[in-house]
């Protein structure tokens, strides 16, 4: 099921947690809602659940207003990050549970029930596991189950709110890969809030990055990664280092060096900061342009070192280099040259 979503506002108070949001949700596709907290993920998720009411705009299911519609009749499966499980139910009647409280035509029979739940807990690999309490399963166990849950009902539509937040490191990049394995094997609609972007960068087809209420920036994981379209996102998504400078025709003057304006890239003469992530930061020769630094100190980070260093006015550097690269030592001069880098207008 596609979903639009037009100009909507939301308030609490003085606060305004939706701020004019557009966005298209494609069928089939997996969005993640990404942005730090506060910045109105959760609160866009709830509307399009039905269990906010926006103060403007319009959802749209399949091009159908559903502004108005009650919740029960929108065929959405909601996941919440602590479970919501029901202790006092076993694992399949977890599952079960929104197919047996239909009434009417929508009942399904006990013979039906009890397939789809069977079908499911092979799905969420639980199998063997289907007559325990929530209390014996694994945190990464009853997450399956309440994602099972969600499924039984046969969603056109499934949201996940912080599915994972309450998980542990490990377990949250098995259950990671498992969704997306699951999502593929489904092929609902899905749009999960996280403020992890490891998390949406892996798992989304799209991310919509939100900040203040607003969309600073909605494309694939590469795309909001490698063609950040503000300072924001530069900031927010991945590292990246921070160096003020000057535009100057078509070059850049930064911290006494000269570089070329990037192409396509569009700004008037005056303040400019330039954005470069670590890992295009490179060590050159001397005799190569580049900028002159100290270095203050080099961690290990797994695979990478971390090369923390400092022009000369203070401003600081972070390099990701290669482990097997000679590190100069603590208190050395080197020569650092950004290989790629954005750059964006101030004042």
């Amino acid at each position: 099921m596609g979903i639009t979503v037009e100009h909507l506002y939301k308030r609490f108070g003085a606060f305004t947690a939706l701020d004019d949001i557009t966005l298209e949700i494609r069928q089939g596709e997996l969005l993640a809602l990404l942005g730090p907290s506060g910045s109105g993920k959760t609160t866009l998720l709830r509307v399009i659940a039905g269990l906010e009411h926006a103060d403007g705009g319009r959802v749209l299911f399949e091009g159908g207003d559903a502004t108005a519609l009650p919740v029960q009749q929108r065929g959405v499966g909601f996941v919440f990050q602590h479970y919501a499980l029901f202790k006092h139910m076993r694992v399949d009647q977890n599952i079960a549970f929104g197919l047996k409280v239909r009434r009417g035509k929508a009942r399904w029979p006990r013979a039906r029930i009890d397939a789809r739940v069977r079908e499911l807990l092979s799905l969420v690999q639980l199998e063997g596991l289907e007559k325990r309490y929530p209390a014996q399963l694994s945190g990464g166990q009853r997450q399956r189950v309440a994602l099972a849950r969600a499924l039984a009902i046969e969603p056109k539509l499934l949201l996940l709110d912080e599915p994972f937040g309450a998980l542990d490191a490990q377990v949250r990049r098995d259950l990671r890969r498992w969704l997306r394995q699951v999502h593929q094997a489904t092929g609902v609609t899905t749009v999960f809030v996280t403020h992890d972007q490891e998390e949406a960068l892996e798992l989304a087809d799209r991310v919509a990055i939100l900040n203040k209420g607003r969309i600073e920036q909605l494309g694939t994981p590469a795309q909001v990664y490698d063609q950040p379209a503000s300072p924001f996102v530069y900031g927010f998504v991945g590292q990246a280092n921070r160096l003020a400078g000057t535009k100057v025709g078509t070059q850049l003057q930064v911290h006494g060096q000269w570089l070329p304006l990037p192409a396509g890239v569009s700004l008037s003469d005056g303040p400019v900061e330039l954005f470069v992530r670590p890992q295009d930061l490179r060590l050159v020769e001397a005799d190569q342009p580049g900028w002159m630094a100290t270095v203050v100190d080099v961690p290990r980070s797994g695979p990478h070192v971390r090369l923390h260093a400092q022009l000369a006015d203070g401003t600081p550097l972070e390099l990701e280099l290669p482990a097997a690269t000679q590190v100069p030592p603590v208190g050395s001069q080197v020569h650092v040259q950004a290989s790629r880098f954005g750059v964006f207008q101030t004042g």
